[in-house]
């Protein structure tokens, strides 16, 4: 018999049949996802069809969950992102990272940003600069489109070309500079770039300041986390001086930076 997360769920002494098997199907789109059929969940939960169809229905309802409207199956809905992120916001996140922002400004020089990705935008929750003359124009708080900005397109680099389709078709590319990607063709090239080579980089796509973004993968080969280094260098450099070598030695201290904050007490 196949393992049943309800035969768990059971071994409570606190249940709510119900919520529990709702939770349940959450979980298993979760870890078993990225879409399921009503018949795929209903045989992984050994749930009646019909139990399962009223259960999704109510999930459905609430943005909880999300039925493709052409193959019928189920995902994960955007609501669990915004709960999420507003669980992020509500953590001491931004106030444990902040020394060690401080801590990448000193070792690279380079102006550092605790980032979030919102559905389409990457909200700033954190900045800190170095001294010098070059600086960065965006505050804390601020929005700014995912596809023309560097720390954007390095989270999004690690979506599935579903989930990536399905922002580009609710949200579209709108154009800010003249070279800012506008096209779902351009995109995806862009994507793999960033995952091959390890870090983003925006080329005057939002403004007239290119920055360039690390990304930290996990095990999984997705983002530990939903921050991420900015770096901003004079406009007498050149993207094409971002060579490997320089690249690995932020990779390094973002990494090194990382760790301290996974690691360090609360």
């Amino acid at each position: 018999m196949p393992h049943s997360k309800t035969q768990d769920i059971r071994k409570s002494p606190y249940q709510v049949q119900v919520l529990d098997r709702a939770l349940a199907i959450l979980e298993t789109l979760s870890q078993q996802g990225p879409d399921l059929s009503l018949a795929d969940i209903s045989e992984k939960l050994q749930l009646h069809k019909s139990t399962a169809h009223r259960l999704v229905m109510v999930l459905e309802r609430y943005k909880l969950i999300e039925k493709n409207s052409v193959s019928g199956r189920y995902r994960l809905g955007l609501k669990l992102f915004e709960l999420g992120t507003k669980a992020v916001n509500q953590l001491d996140l931004r106030e444990r990272a902040h020394p060690l922002l401080e801590s990448v400004v000193l070792e690279t020089g380079e102006t550092v940003h605790l980032c979030i990705r919102d559905d389409f935008e990457v909200v700033y929750l954190d900045k800190v600069e170095p001294s010098r003359s070059v600086r960065m124009a965006c505050s804390v708080g601020r929005r700014n489109p995912a596809h023309a900005t560097a720390v954007g397109k390095a989270m999004m680099a690690y979506l599935s070309d579903v989930e990536v389709e399905g922002l580009v078709r609710r949200h579209g590319l709108k154009p800010l500079t003249a070279n800012t990607i506008t096209t779902l063709s351009q995109l995806k090239a862009e994507l793999a770039k960033i995952r091959k080579r390890g870090y983003a980089i925006d080329d005057e796509e939002i403004e007239v300041i290119p920055t360039v973004t690390i990304v930290l993968l996990g095990e999984d080969h997705k983002p530990l986390m939903k921050w991420t280094a900015n770096n901003v260098w004079p406009r007498s450099w050149k993207i094409g001086e971002l060579n490997a070598e320089r690249g690995e030695v932020l990779i390094e201290t973002l990494e090194l930076s990382y760790n301290r904050l996974l690691y360090q007490n609360p």
